[in-house]
């Protein structure tokens, strides 16, 4: 197509197809030869803003990107034409006016200083100049776009580092050309007012050259008098808070005293804009404030003798925080300020004791008042109003609560114990006065509060716990916020009841009484659960009562599938009857497990008679969930118990086989049967496996009586539909019961069928199952490491199994390749001790080096370089004199690993990776990284840098 075609296609055909290919054309049409001819033509008069906007963006990018192909005796000439034609689109169209610009813009960074040594103040003259076709105003507003648009080029140029350095230095002296101009236009009468707005987003952008504050001052003092003028209010904020925020500016500390009385100054402004709603100019006005007090609380702190200044600048901060209304429907301002009382904490605590006794002197009153301050803003509004809320706007509120909670329990460094006391005096007060009955709001806030402190916070030694556990039960509930916020602080003081157990008794038919309400299900369950986990040896007289009431909420979810969350609940109710449940005798649990189960079993066996369909698979997997979850805690020989602590409430030690081995082995059958029907259904298979892992990593060494017959179903399983989960049981299994002479046949058996039904598989095709590949890569992984001499076999081929490993390495999924270099590193150790892996690794050792030098040169992704290079070691370390040998053939390739690299470049890699240094792993990584990126092209491009 020709330009003018494909521009018209580009902005006007309504196809996409023929928008993108315009598109893909113009963008290659901008960076070839020809654009230094057609930018000019595009840009004549006659042509539409569309189409000049086109040809000022090209000759942007041929300056700014292709800067090394212009001659430098066509700078002059490049520079004139800009100009002319910044001058003759300075009454035109604005967005060729501003691409014009950052064109010139760009060019000046690259030829400042030597080739333009004035360069801004020569531009600054040229649009002085009287030039009568041009009226003024238009030129003014020219070189403001100019000049604003300098810095901001700057900031995204491709300059290498070293010259950034010089050009920031270069632009920082030449703000005095600027600044001067600026000032002058905004103090004149005449100035229009989108001149000024113009004069203040130029100031804004230059402020970001790291320029010495003081030499800013007079702007920031002319931005502090635009706030007065409703036009120039929002630049002006911009200006004076990017002024303020540049990290030099704590440098100055002179200048930032002088600059809290204007802010100060505001407070009158602040007031009337919050009386009046006027919700745009208090967020910029505390913006203001916020920027001066965070950036630099260190340094005004520091300034001991102005601390009256300093607080009153905090005290404004303070009624920004506490602004009223409710965030985020009538107020959207103090969720700004909650950083700030972090920052000033830390600087607090960070001076030396002395110092630090003074400010807390001066400090802890007002800390005290903030958190009065955030839980009355964490208050819910009334029933009424909350109801009209959106759900956006609800969830914005509890992310704003989760924020005050946060910075509540940060504050409690500062406070300490006393805050506890304090909301503990307030919430008493508020639970026994009789004359005033207060606002459930008010109640769930200084609860929040608690809960806040308590979630994080050890308070085991506070004096004030046994108070609030016996204020708890006289709170009347009257809503879902406030019982919720009681639940959630229970769950908080779990740890706490452990210690005094006499006290569970106050709170937990409050927690089992929310059970049965399903708007409550979230908190309650969790709260249960903590509290099941954490007591669970002084729960046994509850046991049963416990059970009985989870029972009912669990089936008073019946719609337990069909909701996420619900679901999450069952299987979180489930663990919590685990933890209860390992706590009681062998013949209790059995008893109250066979309650608590045999109503799930008779549906499963129900559903296992049905034919296969979408909704009896959901209940499926529901069930077989519930049980893996109850597995996942129910631990009667407490592997997971606290050994440190000095008592632990150890029961006697249980005879007879473990009570989820008994449930496991009666359901056996009926898994089986469940299977049978769903064995080419990954989720189902997946289910089952869960059920067995869970228990496997719970009971360790007790599973062992289920052993056989697990490794006999998972054969079956395997064989007839290979699936990933059940490899990745068979590898728990291994690891588990490798050491066990008794236990270990049919694990073995097992292992080297799903070996080699996965060898068939390769043979087969093994593209389309990486999972498969990944989880059978980290099962031999495991073998080596746990029980090497099954490479001893005579029935495993050892030879099939390296060549699959190398055929992994060439997989695109990034985890499969993970797990083959896994693989390779578990193996080659292992060269000497087995016979059969040491003569395999000779024969074909080549044939692996070759495979990781592909993926190093550029086949594999670059993330994975670090695990190649864990290959390349262990080769060096176990078979270095083969290896010399095979690098050096596999090197002769022409073109390989790729054709970017030169003879030189692999030779100086080979000798690399064969030096002194092949001992270091980490400089082993760090040639890969380099020689990888030469193969890739990146070296020393702007893609290395993160790398």
């Amino acid at each position: 197509p020709s330009l003018f075609q494909a521009l018209h296609q580009l902005y006007y055909d309504p196809n996409i197809e023929n928008k993108n290919l315009a598109q893909k054309w113009l963008m290659q049409a901008q960076v070839s030869p020809q654009a230094w001819h057609f930018s000019w033509l595009l840009l004549n008069m006659d042509k539409v803003p569309e189409i000049q906007y086109f040809g000022a963006s090209a000759l942007h990018i041929k300056i700014s990107r292709y800067w090394n192909d212009i001659p430098a005796d066509q700078y002059e000439s490049l520079k004139s034409q800009l100009f002319t034609q910044i001058t003759r689109f300075a009454g035109g169209s604005k967005i060729v006016l501003t691409r014009l610009c950052v064109a010139l813009a760009s060019l000046a960074l690259s030829m400042m200083p030597e080739a333009w040594p004035c360069a801004v103040a020569d531009m600054v003259r040229m649009f002085q100049a009287e030039d009568s076709n041009v009226d003024g105003r238009a030129r003014c507003l020219a070189l403001l776009e100019l000049l604003t648009v300098l810095p901001e080029e700057f900031q995204t140029s491709r300059l290498p580092q070293y010259r950034k350095g010089q050009v920031r230095s270069v632009l920082a002296q030449e703000c005095g050309s600027v600044f001067p101009l600026l000032e002058q236009l905004l103090q004149q009468q005449d100035s229009p007012g989108f001149i000024k707005q113009k004069v203040l987003k130029c100031f804004s952008s230059w402020v970001q050259l790291e320029i010495p504050l003081m030499d800013c001052e007079n702007l920031i003092q002319a931005a502090f008098t635009s706030l007065q003028d409703p036009e120039l209010f929002d630049t002006a904020v911009e200006a004076v808070v990017n002024a303020i925020s540049q990290p030099d500016a704590q440098r100055y500390v002179n200048t930032l005293l002088k600059l809290i009385p204007p802010v100060l100054g505001l407070q009158e402004q602040l007031r009337q804009a919050v009386q009046s709603g006027d919700m745009e100019t208090s967020h910029g006005i505390c913006r203001i404030a916020v920027a001066l007090g965070e950036n630099h609380s260190r340094a005004l702190l520091d300034q001991v003798e102005h601390w009256q200044s300093f607080l009153a600048l905090v005290n404004m901060i303070m009624f920004c925080t506490g602004i009223p209304g409710h965030y985020p429907v009538n107020e959207t301002t103090s969720s700004l300020t909650l950083t700030f009382w972090y920052t000033l904490q830390d600087d607090i605590l960070s001076f030396e004791p002395d110092k630090q006794a003074v400010y807390q002197q001066v400090y802890r009153p007002v800390y005290f008042q903030l958190v009065d301050v955030l839980l009355h803003k964490a208050q819910f509004p009334s029933d009424e109003e909350y109801g009209f809320w959106s759900s956006d706007e609800k969830e914005q509120f509890r992310i704003y609560r989760v924020d005050i909670s946060d910075t509540l329990m940060y504050v409690y460094e500062m406070l300490g114990a006393e805050l506890l006391s304090s909301l503990y005096d307030k919430l008493g007060r508020l639970l026994t006065n009789t004359e005033q009955p207060s606002t459930w709001q008010h109640t769930e806030a200084l609860l929040y509060g608690f809960q806040s402190i308590a979630e994080t916070i050890d308070v085991n030694y506070s004096d004030v716990v046994p108070g609030l556990i016996g204020l708890i039960p006289r709170i009347s509930i009257s809503n879902v916020q406030l019982a919720d916020t009681v639940m959630f602080t229970i769950g908080a003081l779990s740890e706490w009841l452990a210690d005094h157990p006499v006290m569970i008794n106050n709170v937990l038919p409050l927690v089992l009484q929310a059970l049965g309400n399903p708007e409550l299900s979230i908190s309650s369950v969790s709260t249960l659960k903590k509290i099941c986990r954490e007591c669970k040896y002084d729960l046994p007289p509850y046991a049963a009562n416990i059970v009985a009431v989870s029972q009912q909420a669990g089936s008073d979810l019946p719609a337990c599938v069909s909701s996420l969350t619900q679901t999450s609940q069952c299987m979180w109710l489930m663990q919590a009857l685990g933890f209860l449940l390992s706590a009681l005798q062998v013949e209790e649990i059995l008893k109250n497990l066979h309650s608590l189960i045999t109503p799930y079993i008779q549906q499963l066996e129900k559903l296992a008679d049905e034919t296969p369909n979408p909704s009896n698979k959901l209940a499926i997997i529901h069930i077989l969930g519930l049980l893996s979850n109850l597995f996942t805690t129910l631990d009667i020989s407490h592997h997971d118990d606290d050994h440190e602590s000095t008592e632990v409430k150890k029961l006697p030690v249980q005879q007879g086989p473990n009570p989820v081995v008994v449930v496991l082995q009666q359901v056996f059958q009926l898994i089986q049967k469940v299977l049978s029907k769903w064995l080419n259904d990954a989720q189902v298979v997946e289910s089952v496996c869960a059920i067995f892992e869970k228990s496997v990593k719970t009971l360790l060494d007790d599973f062992a009586p289920m052993v056989p017959q697990l490794c006999e179903m998972l054969g079956q399983m395997y064989s007839t539909i290979p699936q990933a989960s059940a490899i990745d049981l068979t590898r728990q299994l291994v690891h588990i019961f490798a050491h066990e002479p008794a236990h270990f046949p049919p694990i073995k058996a097992l292992f080297l069928l799903v070996t080699s039904v996965t060898l068939t598989l390769f043979q087969q095709g093994p593209r389309d199952h990486p999972d498969i590949v990944d989880s059978f890569m980290q099962l031999l992984a495991q073998a080596l490491k746990r029980k090497p001499d099954l490479f001893l076999c005579s029935n495993l081929d050892v030879k099939a199994v390296f060549q699959c490993g190398v055929l992994s390495l060439k997989f695109p999924e990034a985890p499969t390749v993970k797990a083959s270099c896994g693989f390779f590193t578990e193996l080659l150790p292992r060269c000497g001790e087995i016979a059969p892996v040491g003569q395999v690794v000779h024969e074909n050792g080549k044939v692996l080096l070759q495979a990781v030098l592909e993926g190093v040169g550029g086949q594999a992704s670059r993330s994975l370089m670090d695990h190649f290079a864990e290959i390349l070691f262990a080769l060096n370390k176990h078979c270095f004199s083969y290896l010399s040998i095979w690098i050096k053939e596999a090197m002769q390739q022409d073109g390989f690993p790729s054709a970017r690299v030169s003879p030189e470049q692999k030779e100086t890699f080979s000798q690399q990776i064969l030096s002194r240094e092949r001992v270091n792993k980490r400089r082993v990584k760090e040639m890969v990284k380099e020689f990888t990126l030469l193969c890739r092209g990146l070296h020393g491009t702007e893609y290395t840098a993160d790398y």
